[in-house]
C-alpha cells in the first residue's frame, strides 16, 4: 500500500463501483433499512481508506468494493455479509477496532469482520511452537484459522474466498515470489474449498488464473483453440439444442437452456490426466437444462429429472459410462444434477446437465443457496450429505491433538477427493472417499470399530480390511477385542480421517515408531545395494522435504513417507549434475518488499557459499522450464516445475522454504532426463527413422524407447537426455514432421 492524495478521477472510479454494488445490493436487501446499513458500511470504509492506494496505483477502496460485489453477485449473501466485505480490511489496516465496528454496525457484522481480521493476523505465540517444540509453518497456521471459522460462521470463509478471488484477479501487480506463494495457496486450499462449498464459478475462475500464470504457454494455446472451436461449432450446437427445446415444450416443461464451453484449466487438466491432445477432449461442450419443478405433479424433482432424461435420450444416443446421477446420490457439497453425454447429428459428444431451478441455484451459489432453501423449509436430497460433511470437518477442527500441518493435510484431502456411496448393515447410506477401503469405512463409523477391526463382509462376502469399496456396497465390519492398529495399515488406508486416527494411536508409541522407521529405511537402502551413510541419509531428507532425521524416520514408520521411489532417487548422480546446476541456476531475492518470508540472501552462481541444487524427481524440470525452488533443512535447494503438484503442496504449507531460482545459459550444460509420448500410423522403418534422427541428427542419448503397434496404430514413449527446453521443443517439432507421427508430447516420468 501507499499514500497519496486522490484525484477527481479516483473519486469518480470509487463512485462508479459503489453505484454498481448498490444496484446489486438493492436486489438482495429485504428492506430499505438493510440497504442503509450497506450504505453506511461503504461510507465508513471509504473514509477509512481515503488516499490509500494498492500496488497497482488504484484507490484501495476499489478492493473492498470488488469483494463485496463478488459476495452479492457470485455467492448471493445478504446485507450483513456485504457490509462485512466492505469493512473487511478496516481493522487490519486502519486505527479502527472491532469494538468501534460493534458500536457502529452491531455485533454480527463486527464478528464477521473480526473473523476475517483473525485470518490475516499472525500471532507469534501461536506460530512458533508445536506441543513438541518444533517450528510450525506460518501459512499452515493461517489456513487453520480460515478453517476454524467454519465452526463459528461459514460466511467468514465465503467472504475470504471473495477476497482471494479479487486478489488473484489483480495478481499481475505482485512480485514473482509473492505471486507464486499466492497461487500455490490458492490451488492447494482455496480452490478445493470453493469446490466443496459449491462455488463453481469462483473455483473455475481461480483455476484459470492459476493456469494463466503457472503454465502461460498452455493457457494461451488452449484458449485460442477453444475460441476457434467455438466459432466452428456454433451452428452445430444450435442445431443440437433445437429438437430438445421442441420436445420439452411439447411435454409441458417450463425451462431454459444454457450453453457452456469447458474452461481452459479443465481442458488442460484432462489433457494432462488422460494424456490426450486437445482434439481428443470430446466433452468440450455442455448444455444445461434448467426447469421449474412442478409442485402440483405427483412426481418428485428426481422423477421429473428422469422424465427429461428419457425425452432427450429418445432424441440422441447417449454414452452409458458417462451417466452421472447426482440427483439420487448428491455430492457432499449439496450439488444435485443428472449428467449425460449425447452424440449430436454432426458427430460431436455434448454433455447435458439436467437441473431444477433450486438445484441450479445451489450449483451456482453453493452453500449460501443451500441454507436459503433450508431456511424456507425445503430439504433437498443433498441436505444430509452437506450437513454430514460440515459435521465431519468441525469434528476435525476441534480436535486439540491435531496441529496446523496435520489439519491442513487432512482438510486438503477431504476437500479434493471424489466420493462413493456405501451402506451400513441397517441400510443407512454413507458417503466416503473414492477408492476407500473397508478399514476406512470402519473408522468412518467409529474410532474403536476401526482400532479393533480384523476383517469385513462386503455384500455378505468375507474380505480383507484392504478391500476397495465401490458405490452400492453393503459393508459390515468384524471386530475382535484384542485387536489393535497395525503399521501396515498405513500402506492401504486412503481417507485422512482413518489415517489421522491411526496416527494418533501411534503417537503414543512415537519412540518405537521412530525406531521402526529407521530400521525400515536401513533395510530398504541396504537391499538396494547402497551404503547407509550420512550423505545418503541427507539426500533422502532433502527429497522428502523433512527438517530433521527424526521426522524422516517417524514419517517412514507411520507410512506417511513412502519408499516406493527410493531407488530412483538414489540412482541419480549428484557430482557433475550438482556442479553444473550451480552454474545454470541463480537464486534471487526480489528487489522490492524483502519480506521475512522470502530468502534473506542473494546467491550468485559463482560466489562462495552457493547452495547445493538437486532436480526434483517428481517433475524433472529442464533448463527453460518455469521453476520454483524448495530449500531443505541442510540448505540444499530442490528445483521443481512451477506447475508441479508436489511443489504446490510444499509451497502452500511451507512458504518460508520457497526461493526463486533462475536458469542461466551454460556452454557445458549437462543432460536432463525427459519423456516424450508418441502416437501415429505404423509403417515399416518408423522405429529406425525415429532412432536415427534422435541419435545421429540430434546427437541425444536415448535411455529407453518403447513402441507398440496394434491395428496399424502405434503408441509409445522415449526416455532421453536433453540440455534445455529449447532443444526439446526443436526435437518435438522435428519428430512431429516425420511421416506418420500424429502426436508428440512431453509427459511426466
Amino acid at each position: 500500500m501507499s499514500f497519496s492524495e486522490f484525484t477527481e478521477k479516483d473519486y469518480q472510479m470509487i463512485e462508479q463501483q459503489w453505484q454498481l454494488l448498490r444496484a446489486s445490493a438493492e436486489k438482495r436487501c429485504a428492506s430499505q433499512s438493510e440497504l442503509d446499513v450497506v450504505r453506511r458500511a461503504y461510507e465508513f470504509a471509504n473514509a477509512a481508506h481515503r488516499n490509500v492506494r494498492r500496488r497497482s496505483g488504484q484507490p484501495y477502496m476499489l478492493h473492498p468494493l470488488a469483494v463485496a460485489q463478488i459476495v452479492v453477485d457470485d455467492i448471493g449473501l445478504g446485507y450483513k455479509s456485504i457490509s462485512a466485505a466492505l469493512l473487511h480490511d478496516v481493522v487490519e489496516d486502519t486505527e479502527y477496532t472491532v469494538q468501534d465496528l460493534r458500536q457502529e454496525f452491531g455485533d454480527k457484522i463486527a464478528t464477521l469482520v473480526d473473523g476475517l481480521t483473525k485470518i490475516k493476523t499472525v500471532l507469534d505465540t501461536e506460530q512458533k511452537n508445536l506441543a513438541d517444540g518444533s517450528q510450525q509453518s506460518l501459512q499452515a497456521e493461517n489456513f487453520k484459522r480460515i478453517l476454524l471459522t467454519l465452526n463459528d460462521d461459514v460466511r467468514v470463509v465465503l467472504i475470504k474466498l471473495a477476497d482471494r478471488l479479487h486478489n488473484c484477479r489483480t495478481i499481475e501487480h505482485m512480485p514473482e515470489h509473492k505471486r507464486d506463494k499466492i497461487l500455490s495457496e490458492t490451488m492447494f486450499i482455496f480452490i478445493p474449498l470453493a469446490h466443496r462449498l459449491g462455488l463453481y464459478s469462483i473455483k473455475s475462475e481461480l483455476e484459470n488464473i492459476w493456469l494463466r500464470y503457472k503454465e502461460p504457454e498452455a493457457y494461451e494455446d488452449i484458449t485460442a483453440r477453444i475460441n476457434r472451436n467455438v466459432q466452428d461449432r456454433k451452428q452445430e450446437i444450435t442445431d443440437f439444442v433445437a429438437p430438445i427445446e421442441d420436445a420439452l415444450t411439447k411435454a409441458g416443461f417450463r425451462f431454459e437452456i444454457k450453453k457452456r464451453v469447458k474452461t481452459p484449466y479443465s481442458v488442460w487438466r484432462k489433457m494432462q490426466t488422460k494424456q490426450v491432445p486437445f482434439d481428443e477432449v470430446y466433452d468440450l461442450y455442455a448444455v444445461r437444462i434448467i426447469f421449474d419443478a412442478n409442485p402440483a405433479s405427483a412426481d418428485t424433482e428426481r422423477d421429473q429429472c428422469y422424465h427429461i432424461f428419457s425425452i432427450i435420450t429418445g432424441l440422441y444416443r447417449y454414452m452409458p459410462e458417462r451417466l452421472r446421477d447426482w440427483v439420487k446420490y448428491p455430492k457432499s457439497n449439496g450439488y444435485e444434477a443428472l449428467h449425460c453425454t449425447l452424440l449430436s447429428p454432426s458427430g460431436i459428444w455434448v454433455e447435458v446437465q439436467i437441473r431444477t431451478r433450486r438445484m441450479d441455484d445451489i450449483a451456482e451459489k453453493g452453500i449460501a443457496a443451500h441454507w436459503a432453501y433450508k431456511k424456507e423449509g425445503y430439504l433437498g436430497e443433498g441436505d444430509n450429505e452437506m450437513e454430514s460433511w460440515l459435521s465431519r470437518i468441525q469434528a476435525i477442527l476441534v480436535n486439540p491433538d491435531v496441529n496446523a500441518l496435520e489439519l491442513l493435510d487432512i482438510i486438503h484431502n477431504d476437500l479434493t477427493n471424489a466420493e462413493i456411496y456405501v451402506y451400513t448393515p441397517k441400510g443407512d447410506q454413507r458417503s466416503i472417499q473414492k477408492d476407500a477401503t473397508a478399514l476406512d469405512f470402519a473408522y468412518l463409523i467409529h474410532t474403536e470399530i476401526g482400532h479393533k477391526a480384523i476383517a469385513a463382509k462386503v455384500n455378505q462376502r468375507l474380505v480383507k480390511l484392504s478391500h476397495v469399496l465401490k458405490t452400492g456396497d453393503k459393508v459390515e465390519i468384524i471386530t475382535a477385542e484384542d485387536a489393535r492398529p497395525q503399521h501396515e495399515w498405513m500402506q492401504f488406508l486412503v481417507t485422512h480421517r482413518a489415517r489421522s486416527l491411526v496416527l494418533d494411536y501411534f503417537k503414543n508409541e512415537r519412540r518405537q515408531t521412530v525406531e521402526f522407521g529407521r530400521k525400515t529405511l536401513i533395510q530398504k537402502v541396504t537391499a538396494l545395494g547402497y551404503k547407509v551413510d550420512e550423505q545418503t541419509l541427507q539426500r533422502v531428507e532433502v527429497a522428502y522435504g523433512v527438517q530433521s532425521r527424526e521426522e524422516l524416520f517417524y514419517g517412514i514408520g507411520i507410512g506417511s513417507l513412502r519408499l516406493d521411489k527410493l531407488e530412483e532417487l538414489l540412482n541419480r548422480s549428484s557430482g557433475s549434475r550438482l556442479s553444473w546446476l550451480r552454474k545454470v541456476l541463480r537464486l534471487e531475492q526480489p528487489q522490492e518488499e524483502k519480506a521475512a518470508d522470502t530468502p534473506s540472501y542473494i546467491i550468485g552462481s559463482e560466489e562462495p557459499g552457493a547452495p547445493k541444487f538437486t532436480i526434483a524427481s517428481c517433475c524433472n524440470p529442464i533448463p527453460g522450464d518455469p521453476v520454483i525452488g524448495i530449500k531443505g533443512s541442510d540448505g540444499t535447494v530442490t528445483i521443481h516445475k512451477k506447475s508441479c503438484p508436489v511443489a504446490e503442496s510444499i509451497a502452500a504449507t511451507h512458504g518460508d522454504w520457497v526461493v526463486v531460482p533462475k536458469w542461466l545459459e551454460a556452454a557445458d550444460a549437462s543432460s536432463f532426463l525427459v519423456r516424450l509420448s508418441l502416437r501415429g500410423i505404423d509403417r515399416v522403418g518408423m522405429l529406425n527413422e525415429i532412432s536415427h534422427y534422435l541419435s545421429q541428427v540430434m546427437g541425444v542419448n536415448i535411455r529407453k524407447l518403447t513402441l507398440t503397434a496394434e491395428s496399424g496404430v502405434f503408441e509409445g514413449y522415449i526416455d532421453l537426455y536433453v540440455s534445455s527446453r529449447v532443444i526439446l521443443e526443436k526435437m518435438i517439432r522435428r519428430l512431429s514432421s516425420i511421416n506418420g507421427i500424429t502426436q508428440v508430447t512431453r509427459t511426466e516420468i
